[in-house]
C-alpha cells in the first residue's frame, strides 16, 4: 500500500480552491501527478479558474502532504477494523512506528489501553467528532498528558472506487497544563490546609464551662472545594455567675478572612472583661473591624446569660437570629433587636433581653447551617426549628443532630458554627448545690449590720466551712459599707452558691465604679476593695442596664476530697 498516494476528504467542508486551480491548468509538483498528485473525487466534474462546491466532502489531499508536517501525533486509520492507513512522525516518536494496513486492536493497542477504541467506532459510525480529555501516556523519563480527537474522515486512495470512512486521531499535548494544573492544586490544597490550621488554633482549644450552663460548640470547615471562611465563637466567664458567649461569621474565605476572625475574636475577650452591656461591646467591635479592613464584613451576636435575674442579654449586628427552645419544646427565634454587620459604622446598637429559664435551651449558628444556594434562607431556618424543636438532650448531642438534620456533611460548600447553651434543670441534691439568696437595704446605720446577719445566717444554712463563712461575711460587709459610703439608694445584698463557689454581690443606684488603690497609713477609708482583692478569689464591678453598678466578690469552694 502507497501511503503517500492516500488521501483524505473531510465531510461538510469546501474545496481548496488552490489545488483546483493547479488541476486544472495541469501543473505538476514533485514526483507528483498533476495537480499536487492528490487525485480528485471520482464523478466530481472540474471547471478551470474557480472553486467547485464538494458536496460532502473536500478535494482529496494527500495524507503526508497534509498531516505530515504536524508536530502533534496524528493516525488516520479506516474500515470496519480500523485499519491503519497512516501515522505520522510524531506518532511514531511516542508509540514507534506501526505497520500499515494492519487493525488497530493489533497495530494501535495503545490507543486500545486508553479506551478509544469504542469512541472511534461510535465516530465512525454517527459521523460526529468525539473527544477523549486528560489521558495519561507512560514515558521513559515521566507520563505525558494527552487530550484524543477523533473526526470522521473519507480516505482515497489507488484501485478504490469510493471513499472509505475512516477515523483521524489527533492527540494534543497537554501535560504541561495538567503540571500547571496539579501545582495549583497542590497550593490551593496548601494554603486551604494553613487556613484551617490558622482558623482551628483561633477558635477555643476548649470552652469554658460554666456553673449554671452547658454548652457545646462545633465547627466544620467546607469541603475541599471551598476556601476556609471565619466562621467563630467563644464562650467567657464574665464573674458573678454571668457567661458571655458570642459567635460570628467574617465574610470572605481563605487566610485573610481567618486572620480578621482571629482578631475579632480576641477584642471580644478583651472588651467582655470590661463587663459592658452587648450593644457597647458591638458598638467597640464594629469600629475595629473597620480599623482593621475596612472592605472585610463581619458579622455577630453577642449575649449574656445572668442565673440571677434568669435571662440572655444579647445585641446583633447583622447576625441570623438566635433560636430559643423553651422548656415546654416551643422554639422561636430572638430578631429584635439588630443592627448591620461590624465595620459598617454610623450605628448605634441596642440590646434585647428573653427569659433563659431552668430547661431552655438556645441556639447560635453561621449561615452555613441553614443557607443554601437553590433555596431561600427561611426555609433553612425552618429547617432548624424543627430539628430543634426535637432535640432535648445535652448541647454536644444536640450540635451533632443538627447538622445531620441540615444534612451538612464533609462536602459542605460553606463553613458551619454551632454553639448551644442549655440551662439544666437541677433535683434532689444537685439543686441543693445551686441557691441564691437576697435582701434589700434601705441604707441608714442598721444597714451594715443586717447585712452581716442575713449573710452569716444564710452561708451557714448552705453548711459551708467555719472559714468560708467568716469571709462571706466580711465581704457582704465591705462590700456594703462601700455602698453605703460611696453609692445610693436602691441598694441590695446578693448571695449565690454553686458547686464550685461562692458569690457575694451589692448593687446600688450610683454608676461610679470602684477602684482597687493602695491606701497611705494615715488614711481612715479606701481600704474596703483592698481588703476584698485579698480574701476573694475574683472580684469586680459593671455598670447596671437599668443604671447603677454591681460590685462582686467570689469564693472557690473546698473541693469534695
Amino acid at each position: 500500500m502507497n501511503l503517500t498516494r492516500w488521501g483524505i476528504r473531510l465531510p461538510g467542508a469546501q474545496r481548496r480552491h488552490g489545488a483546483t486551480e493547479s488541476r486544472a491548468k495541469g501543473q505538476t509538483g514533485t514526483g507528483q501527478e498533476p495537480g499536487g498528485g492528490v487525485p480528485a473525487a471520482r464523478g466530481e466534474p472540474r471547471e478551470s479558474g474557480k472553486a467547485q462546491s464538494a458536496g460532502p466532502g473536500v478535494d482529496a489531499l494527500a495524507v503526508h502532504e497534509l498531516l505530515g508536517q504536524v508536530p502533534a501525533p496524528v493516525a488516520v486509520v479506516h474500515g470496519p477494523e480500523h485499519r491503519v492507513a497512516y501515522v505520522n512522525e510524531a506518532y511514531a516518536n511516542l508509540f514507534g512506528s506501526r505497520q500499515p494496513g494492519a487493525p488497530a486492536r493489533e497495530a494501535l493497542t495503545e490507543l486500545v489501553e486508553l479506551g478509544l477504541l469504542p469512541l472511534m467506532e461510535q465516530v465512525q459510525r454517527s459521523g460526529t467528532p468525539r473527544t477523549m480529555k486528560s489521558r495519561s501516556v507512560p514515558g521513559e523519563h515521566r507520563d505525558s498528558y494527552f487530550t484524543f480527537t477523533c473526526t470522521p474522515i473519507r480516505l482515497t486512495g489507488p484501485g478504490t472506487d469510493c471513499a472509505q470512512r475512516g477515523v483521524l486521531v489527533f492527540a494534543a499535548d497537554i501535560t504541561d497544563q495538567v503540571v500547571s494544573a496539579e501545582r495549583l492544586r497542590e497550593s490551593e490544597s496548601q494554603q486551604r490546609a494553613a487556613a484551617v490550621t490558622l482558623q482551628h488554633s483561633l477558635l477555643p482549644q476548649k470552652l469554658e464551662q460554666p456553673d449554671d450552663l452547658r454548652v457545646a460548640a462545633t465547627y466544620q470547615p467546607g469541603g475541599l472545594e471551598a476556601a476556609v471562611g471565619g466562621d467563630w465563637y467563644d464562650v467567657i466567664t464574665l464573674g458573678a455567675g454571668r457567661t458571655a458567649v458570642v459567635i460570628g461569621d467574617v465574610m470572605g474565605r481563605g487566610v485573610r478572612a481567618a486572620a480578621v476572625m482571629g482578631q475579632l475574636r480576641t477584642a471580644v475577650r478583651a472588651y467582655a472583661r470590661l463587663d459592658l452591656p452587648p450593644h457597647e461591646v458591638l458598638g467597640l467591635l464594629d469600629g475595629l473591624a473597620a480599623e482593621i479592613d475596612a472592605s472585610q464584613i463581619a458579622t455577630c451576636v453577642y449575649a449574656v446569660y445572668d442565673p440571677n435575674e434568669a435571662t440572655l442579654t444579647y445585641a446583633s449586628a447583622g447576625h441570623l437570629p438566635v433560636l430559643i427552645r423553651d422548656p415546654d419544646g416551643s422554639v422561636h427565634r430572638v430578631t429584635d433587636p439588630t443592627g448591620p454587620p461590624l465595620g459598617t459604622g454610623g450605628w448605634i446598637h441596642s440590646s434585647g433581653t428573653v427569659p433563659f429559664r431552668p430547661g431552655a435551651q438556645a441556639v447560635l449558628y453561621t449561615d452555613g447551617l441553614v443557607e443554601r444556594r437553590d433555596a431561600d434562607i427561611d426555609v433553612g431556618l425552618d429547617a432548624l426549628e424543627r430539628a430543634l424543636a426535637g432535640a432535648g438532650d445535652s448541647p454536644q448531642i444536640i450540635c451533632h443532630r443538627l447538622l445531620r438534620a441540615l444534612g451538612i456533611t464533609e462536602d459542605h460548600d460553606d463553613d458551619v458554627a454551632v454553639l448551644v447553651l442549655t440551662c439544666p434543670e437541677r433535683q434532689g441534691e444537685e439543686a441543693d448545690l445551686f441557691r441564691g439568696a437576697a435582701l434589700d437595704l434601705l441604707g441608714g446605720v442598721e444597714a451594715a449590720p443586717r447585712a452581716r446577719a442575713f449573710a452569716d445566717g444564710v452561708l451557714a444554712s448552705w453548711r459551708f466551712p467555719e472559714e468560708l463563712r467568716e469571709w462571706g461575711v466580711l465581704a457582704a460587709s465591705e462590700l456594703v459599707a462601700n455602698s453605703l459610703k460611696h453609692g445610693r439608694a436602691p441598694m441590695r445584698l446578693r448571695l449565690r452558691r454553686t458547686d464550685r463557689r461562692l458569690i457575694v454581690e451589692v448593687t446600688d443606684g450610683d454608676e461610679h465604679l470602684p477602684r482597687h488603690q493602695q491606701a497611705e497609713p494615715a488614711d481612715e477609708a479606701g481600704r474596703g476593695i483592698a481588703v476584698i482583692a485579698s480574701i476573694a478569689a475574683e472580684w469586680g464591678a459593671r455598670r447596671l442596664p437599668e443604671g447603677g453598678k454591681a460590685v462582686w466578690a467570689e469564693f472557690a469552694l473546698p473541693s469534695p476530697g
